[in-house]
């Protein structure tokens, strides 16, 4: 008779235990940017909702960001650093294709020798992250996980271009999540539509760069393709998490959408019939497009600005390059 092998299962339920962030240093207004792209403060406010966005100084990596965040959210959690089994890290801007900033991060806020690794899933990649730890604890496979969406993207803009570059900023989120006594994180519903691949991404490849045939890679996207498929393709995502997690747009608390576009957003709300009652995250107005950060540096922010929503629940939906993108309720801690 052959052996039986042992296959571990864990917690019942999961849930986040805090949320930690950090932001670029520098507030940088539209007027530093309008030149290049011959522009004005105006058309950038009515198109983006943006007023300014933070970015980091030079010395300052996605690493550093992601480093600062997830100290925080350890800190709050009150689980201790060397508990934590699984880092992952959400991320486009690694200045490294490898070693991965999880790594890096796993051992920089205490958690060395735990399991980590980067999750490339764009503006998606914090849900994405979300999924994976969710699963992983009830698994057995990890105790306590650490995910962080962290974006250095002005290593990666060209300030003359029309199409993103004023979006973008720099900044990290993280969250704690472990085992829980009830659910505190519903079900994913996620997935990609790589025919779409040419919408947003990156304009040249390393290897272009390296050889001499094209400037340094930088992002770019063809904004209406995206704002439609955001607008009318994710709102049928978001209503399928809502249903997934046996709940009504009015039981939210919150909505926590990728923070791409102010216009995106309201106009996200407005399909989804978001009651009054329900706080939405705009985090975008003063902090930027930061990718897969967006999410929980909104998230943070509500928490901060809002402590009352504690206990609440959130819907929350990343949207990007791949095209990629994730959704699921969550309970606020």
């Amino acid at each position: 008779m052959s052996p039986t092998l042992i296959q571990p299962t864990g917690a019942a339920h999961t849930r986040i235990y805090s949320y930690g962030a950090a932001r670029g240093e520098l507030s940088v207004p539209n007027d530093d940017l309008i030149g290049p792209i011959d522009s004005s403060d105006e058309w950038i406010r009515q198109r983006t909702g943006i007023i300014t966005r933070t970015r980091a100084v030079p010395e300052t990596d996605a690493i550093d960001l992601a480093t600062d965040a997830g100290r925080e959210a350890i800190e709050r959690s009150g689980v201790e650093a060397s508990k934590i089994d699984a880092v992952i890290v959400a991320t486009v801007s690694n200045p490294k294709q490898t070693p991965s900033v999880a790594a890096i991060v796993a051992d920089r806020v205490g958690s060395n020798p735990a399991a980590a690794y980067d999750v490339n899933a764009a503006c998606a990649g914090f849900a994405y992250g979300v999924a994976q730890a969710d699963a992983l604890v009830r698994a057995g496979a990890a105790t306590y996980a650490l995910v962080i969406g962290t974006e250095k993207l002005s290593d990666i803009v060209d300030p003359a271009d029309r199409s993103i570059s004023f979006l973008l900023g720099d900044g990290a989120g993280a969250v704690v999540i472990g085992p829980s006594d009830t659910p505190g994180i519903g079900p994913t519903v996620w997935g990609s539509d790589g025919s779409k691949a040419e919408a947003v991404g990156m304009n040249h490849t390393l290897t272009d760069f390296r050889d001499g045939k094209a400037p340094w890679p930088t992002l770019r996207q063809e904004g209406p393709t995206v704002f439609r498929w955001a607008v009318w393709e994710m709102v049928k995502v978001a209503r399928q998490a809502l249903e997934a997690a046996g709940i009504e747009a009015s039981d939210l608390a919150a909505f926590v959408p990728h923070q791409a576009n102010m216009r995106i957003i309201d106009e996200f709300a407005k399909q989804l019939g978001l009651p009054e009652t329900v706080v939405i995250g705009r985090d975008i107005e003063t902090t930027g497009n930061t990718s897969a950060a967006s999410i929980p540096l909104a998230t943070h922010r509500l928490l901060e600005e809002h402590p009352e929503l504690s206990g609440g629940l959130a819907l929350q939906i990343g949207f990007g390059a791949g095209l990629v993108f994730g959704a699921q309720v969550v309970v606020l801690p």
